[in-house]
């Protein structure tokens, strides 16, 4: 998508636009006034220019795809290891490009021990890892990695590009597909190829209900990020063919303009996404919080909600269920008292084993449970803790 356009008959080649662009995006070659991916479209040159010969056009300009070939997956890594996420993403990788053809490529910024950590995608299929290795790259700073990521994209040429749904990625994907004046579709649960190469890039919309199907069909990479437990993880492959490229990062590539102060490590609380049980409180169980606390800790696992107990007062975001909280895949998932609204079960209709606990026969939600109890759960939840409890006496 080629938003900046230069006008060579205008231009009276002063060089006011290369002197002022604050990213070095801008040279000038025998064709004249050529741009580079580090451009981020902020406009300095456009207002620099006297004469007009820069301008901004806002319609999308083709692109052959055809110069355009792959999938590149951004492998994160959290506290020195790969980010769960990443195997999520190289499985429905593969699953796309085995549609058009494609290989399957992966790209990891990081300190020492990052050739190290990329060791453990080969097993599951990707052909190539790239490696950029700096001690400059020490902790996340969006500027530098976005860097050393659109460096890998310039010279790979992928047709697509995913980034996991973390605070990371929602920080990284944009300046990627600002960089390459592409679009960007983020969460997305769900990604189908067409023949052509176009992704078409899944997500819910207007609140939930209704799922929008977003196609980039003009310009490349195509850009999306993906929310973890969303996608089923990557199987391993028999014989692992592919390989570790380590790429130069530069000393410019790595020095940051962002300024660490200070740096403490958190505490690693273990988050709902990470559980294999789960116990919901939706809004008809205002008043079993309590048992309903006991039985998640009795099954080793917490104790979430849906939205409008959250706008009740009830929990916070961190353990909400659903379109504007988290997106879950547990073993087994206990409801009690939850309708089973589209934008509740989007994200958690995954789970192995759901349990639903509510005494309207006609709620939503035992339309995809696995044990459907239509009863009153004050009355079912005495019984169930219970039971529980004697198991756990007898083990």
């Amino acid at each position: 998508m080629k938003l900046l356009r230069f006008d060579p008959e205008l231009c009276t080649l002063c060089g006011a636009c290369i002197d002022k662009c604050p990213f070095g995006a801008i040279t000038m070659e025998k064709t004249g006034i050529t741009l580079n991916e580090n451009c981020r479209m902020c406009g300095v040159c456009v207002r620099q220019c006297q004469s007009k010969a820069l301008y901004f056009e806002q319609k999308a300009g083709g692109e052959d795809k055809s110069t355009w070939n792959g999938i590149l997956v951004y492998a994160e890594q959290e506290r020195g290891k790969v980010h769960p996420v990443v195997f999520e993403l190289i499985g429905e990788a593969r699953k796309l490009a085995k549609k058009v053809g494609y290989k399957v490529y992966a790209v990891m910024v990081g300190t020492a021990g990052t050739a190290e950590n990329a060791k453990e995608l080969l097993p599951y299929g990707v052909d190539e890892v790239f490696v950029y290795e700096h001690e400059g790259f020490a902790g996340f700073k969006a500027d530098c990695y976005a860097d050393a990521v659109a460096d890998c994209i310039s010279k790979l040429r992928p047709s697509v590009v995913l980034v996991g749904g973390t605070s990371l990625g929602r920080s990284l994907a944009p300046r990627l597909s600002t960089r390459f004046h592409t679009g960007l579709t983020a969460d997305c649960t769900k990604l189908e190829m067409k023949s052509n190469t176009d992704l078409v890039q899944i997500r819910p919309a207007f609140g939930g209900n209704i799922m929008a199907q977003i196609v980039i069909s003009e310009s490349r990479p195509q850009f999306a990020t993906v929310r973890y437990k969303v996608m089923d993880r990557a199987e391993k492959v028999e014989k692992p063919s592919g390989k570790i490229t380590i790429c130069k990062a530069s000393e410019d590539m790595a020095r940051s303009r962002i300024e660490v102060l200070s740096a403490k490590v958190l505490e690693h609380v273990r988050s709902i996404e990470e559980e294999d049980v789960l116990v919901v409180a939706g809004r008809g169980a205002g008043k079993a919080l309590e048992q309903l606390q006991e039985l998640a800790e009795l099954l080793g696992g917490q104790l979430c909600y849906t939205r409008p107990m959250i706008e009740d007062g009830f929990g916070d975001t961190a353990h909400q269920i659903g379109l504007s909280g988290r997106t879950v895949k547990p073993k087994l998932i206990l409801t009690f008292g939850v309708s089973g609204a589209i934008q509740f079960t989007a994200c958690m209709n995954s789970a192995e084993c759901i349990v639903a606990v509510n005494n309207d026969p006609e709620a939503p939600i035992f339309d995809i449970a696995d044990i459907a109890i239509k009863d009153d759960l004050y009355a079912v939840l005495p019984e169930l803790l219970n039971d529980v409890k004697n198991r756990k006496d007898g083990e």
